[in-house]
C-alpha cells in the first residue's frame, strides 16, 4: 500500500515557474514508477509524464516537453515536478499517481493523491 499526499501548487503569472512534490509513504518507493496527471475543467485527466523506479528514467508529454522536469529522491520518499515558462493552458489540478513496474507506463496507475491546484494567470 503507497499513500501519495501532492502540495506546492498555487497561483503564478505567465512564464513563472512552481515546484510540485508527491510525497509516499512505504518503504519500497523505489520500487514504484511515478507519474504526474493533470485535469482542466471539463477536461479529461492527462498524463504528463512520470519517472521510473530506481533508474530514474523519465518521460515527458510533447505540450510539457523542455519546461517541466521530474526527478525523485527515494531517500526522501517524494517525486517533484518542476513547472517552468508555464503557461495559462498549464491551469489544472495536478495528481501524482505510483505503479509498481517497470518503464513508465501512461495508464493503470495503481495508487493516486488527492491533487493540487495549479492556476496560471494571463
Amino acid at each position: 500500500q503507497v499513500q501519495l499526499v501532492e502540495s506546492g501548487g498555487g497561483l503564478v503569472q505567465t512564464g513563472g515557474s512552481l515546484r510540485l512534490s508527491c510525497a509516499a509513504s512505504g518503504r519500497t518507493f523505489s520500487s514504484y514508477t511515478v507519474g504526474w496527471f493533470r485535469q482542466a475543467p471539463g477536461n479529461e485527466r492527462e498524463f504528463v509524464g512520470g519517472i521510473s523506479r530506481s533508474s530514474g528514467m523519465t518521460l515527458y508529454e510533447d505540450s510539457v516537453k523542455g519546461r517541466f522536469t521530474i526527478s525523485r529522491d527515494n531517500a526522501k520518499n517524494t517525486v517533484y515536478l518542476q513547472m517552468n515558462s508555464l503557461k495559462p493552458e498549464d491551469t489544472a489540478v495536478y495528481y501524482c499517481a505510483a505503479k509498481e513496474t517497470w518503464g513508465i507506463p501512461r495508464y493503470d496507475y495503481n495508487y493516486w493523491g488527492q491533487g493540487t491546484q495549479v492556476t496560471v494567470s494571463s
